[in-house]
């Protein structure tokens, strides 16, 4: 028994002796302690103290195994820890015995260590500023001298100007290539030859530039002029100026065999005057009625050239709108017209029986820029009122009808003209040779429609012209001009609009009637500068200047062409007179300063009207 307890003995010496080994491999000898004379003791006691050793031990060698990556897998038995740490006994709750602890129980874990490089911190010295084993100064032999820096330079400077003229020889070279690619002819085929020139492209650029071309070398300059002669032909003019034809318009495509039945010049360009003509009887498949725009600087054709299915009787450029062309057809048709656009009308009305069915001689176009209205009347009495941007449907109708008439009770109007600063009432000329004043809305004392009990009565023949006094002063806005088929031409004084109408037939006799005529005349129109003085146009070709300050009977000037003249136009400044015949010729006059007036022009013309009233 002694021998078996012996034993025991050595071999747990022996296990505990190899536990402190290992612990002193793993953690040194800082968790070392003396070894504990119990550990050769009592059994129990050496067992509980190999436990508590054993539980400290295998901590810290885990522990310690874990941190180098070799962890501890021998197996150690109760007993060998009794001195492997320092042995820590713990009295048993009944006195000097010893309880020994359970064994824990060990597992493997693995585990991920990273390893995050500090921050490199740079501090700048001499050492690292200066070349390692050198001289912080430069050998003297190593130095480039003034001379070698220069050349240098200058080697570089030249290489610059080399590349810089290789650069101007390759772009020179390049341009003239391109030149003479450019100036290279190049052959067209016949075939493509034709399709230019008749593309339709072609023949409108062709057509305009050769109008610009026309319109600069159209300068009127005598070139021979002597100035050495001035004096001289001043002391000539110092006679008297006279009217002279300056131009005529005539085109064979547009004017042959054709009449102008109307003229009227642009408001916003003065050089381009409208002209309406009539159908060519020799030419059934030529356009019934032709718009020409001639321009004073393109003399030879006109600017544009419109179409229309019927004779153009009216025509007039758009006050507010210098693109639009407004005409009055034969038909019974309103066209409108925009020199932006092609030959054909943009718009037009329809031929229904809302609208004209007749012919129209009178147009008009009223109103303000913002507020304007275009107002017609055609020989079967009817008067519309339309906008120029809607031509379905008239806005408003009256129908002019005067009950004394023997045969039927229709107005046929063959002229029409409003007074200035008035849009609500106006004064129509017609086929019997009367005038009437028409309101065109209910007033005190007058109904819209035809006022028949105040008539201008004189003419034998139809009224051919009606125009009033331009707005030069208001005392002569209600002065009118009437001419007629019956050779005379008769100066009257409106009505006042607002004076109620008469309740029994009543005559307005003329306050003057011109009578120096041959023939129908046509036309007549006041100067839109002078007072007194108007033009007028006859059957016989002959343009009378007449001067109602000078002469009241007959003309003061006058000019003759080979056929009839059908219509006038002054142009705003009132010193030119276009004038449109019988055989398609647009003939414009130069006035001079014979339509000029003087300071005391309006005067002398204010007590020559109340002569003729007193009369």
């Amino acid at each position: 028994m002694q021998t078996h307890d012996q034993s025991a003995a050595t071999g747990s010496k022996t296990n505990s002796q190899d536990i402190d080994d290992l612990v002193d491999s793993l953690v040194g000898d800082r968790v070392r302690a003396p070894a504990s004379p119990l550990s050769t003791g009592t059994p129990g006691m050496s067992r509980e103290a190999s436990g508590i050793g054993r539980d400290r031990s295998i901590s810290v060698a885990t522990s310690a195994g874990t941190q180098l990556g070799s962890p501890v897998s021998r197996a150690m038995t109760p007993g060998t820890l009794s001195s492997a740490i320092g042995s820590t006994f713990a009295p048993a709750p009944g006195g000097s015995t010893f309880v020994s602890r359970t064994l824990p129980e060990f597992k493997t874990c693995d585990f991920v260590i990273f390893d995050f490089p500090p921050k490199e911190k740079v501090v700048y010295n001499k050492e690292v500023q200066t070349a390692d084993g050198g001289s912080s100064m430069p050998d003297a032999s190593s130095l480039l001298t003034e001379e070698e820096i220069e050349r240098r330079v200058r080697e570089l400077r030249e290489g610059d100007e080399r590349a810089r003229a290789a650069k101007e020889e390759e772009r020179a070279r390049r341009e003239a290539e391109a030149k003479a690619r450019e100036s290279e002819i190049k052959r067209l085929t016949d075939e493509q030859r034709a399709s230019i020139l008749e593309s339709s492209d072609f023949a409108a650029f062709v057509d305009q530039k050769s109008r610009v071309m026309e319109r600069a070398l159209d300068e009127d300059y005598d070139f021979m002029v002597d100035y050495t002669l001035a004096a001289t032909h001043e002391a000539e003019e110092s006679g008297g100026e006279k009217m002279k034809l300056a131009l005529s318009f005539q085109d064979d495509k547009v004017s042959r065999n054709r009449s102008v039945m109307d003229l009227a010049w642009s408001n916003r360009f003065p050089e381009l005057v409208v002209a309406a003509y009539n159908r060519n009887p020799m030419a059934p498949n030529e356009p019934d009625g032709i718009v020409a725009v001639w321009n004073t600087h393109l003399r030879e054709r006109p600017e544009f050239v419109f179409h229309a299915p019927s004779d153009v009787l009216r025509v007039s450029f758009s006050d507010f709108n210098p693109n639009i062309v407004v005409g009055g057809a034969y038909s019974g048709q309103i066209l409108l017209w925009d020199t932006r656009a092609k030959a054909q009308p943009v718009l037009k009305t329809p031929l229904t029986a809302g609208g004209h069915t007749h012919p129209i001689y009178s147009l008009k176009v009223v109103g303000s820029t913002n507020a304007h209205q275009l107002i017609s009347a055609s020989t079967d009495g009817l008067v519309c009122s339309w906008q120029l941007d809607m031509l379905a449907q008239p806005q408003e109708t009256i129908e002019l009808t005067h009950p004394t008439h023997l045969r039927t009770d229709e107005v046929s109007v063959t002229s029409m003209d409003f007074a200035d600063n008035e849009t609500t009432a106006f004064v129509v000329g017609t086929a019997e040779g009367v005038a009437y004043q028409v309101n065109r809305y209910d007033r005190a004392g007058s109904k819209a429609g035809l006022n028949g009990f105040d008539s201008y009565r004189a003419h034998t023949a139809p009224i051919n012209s009606l125009n009033f006094h331009p707005p030069i002063a208001s005392d002569f806005a209600d002065l009118f001009l009437t001419t007629s088929s019956d050779w005379t031409t008769r100066l009257w004084r409106a009505r006042p609009a607002a004076k109620p109408a008469s309740t029994i037939p009543s005559d307005i006799r003329p306050l003057h009637v011109f009578d120096a005529f041959e023939d129908y005349v046509y036309d007549a129109r006041w100067s839109p500068v002078h007072p007194s003085v108007f033009a007028s146009a006859d059957g016989t070709g002959r343009l009378a200047l007449w001067n109602l300050n000078q002469d009241m009977e007959l003309p003061v000037q006058s000019v003759n062409s080979p056929r009839a003249l059908n219509k006038l136009a002054w142009d705003r400044p009132g010193r030119r007179i276009a004038a449109g015949g019988a055989d398609g010729v647009v003939y414009i006059y130069d006035v001079g300063d014979l339509s000029v007036p003087r300071p005391e022009d309006h005067a002398q013309f204010a007590r020559t009207i109340g002569e003729m009233q007193a009369v």
